[in-house]
């Protein structure tokens, strides 16, 4: 399986409309792209302060690399995207590989 691990520093004209709509955009991929076993999302509530301004965290499980690359290249990645894209002020993308 893989972890699509998605940090998120939102632009400060995101208001909490946009992020409603962004979220049940990431939600429903579980629904909408076949492997695409679940989707996490969530605020930073760290107290640590090492955040540098990323606030938000998006955590996607693929049941392999074949899902992987299907969501990638998916029209509703594509979609995803016209959604979020604009809001994005910042944004660092990670996956990893595990059993």
């Amino acid at each position: 399986m893989i972890r699509h691990v998605l940090l998120v520093k939102f632009k400060p004209s995101c208001n909490e409309a946009d992020l409603e709509e962004i979220r049940e955009e990431y939600e429903s991929m579980t629904e909408r792209v076949d492997g695409v076993q679940a989707v996490e999302w969530g605020e930073n509530d760290s107290p640590e302060g090492k955040n540098k301004g990323f606030t938000h965290v998006v955590v996607m499980t693929f049941s392999d690399e074949d899902a992987r690359q299907r969501y990638l290249f998916h029209p509703e990645h594509d979609a995803l995207k016209e959604v979020f894209v604009p809001h994005i002020e910042d944004i660092i993308v990670v996956d990893y590989t595990f059993s």
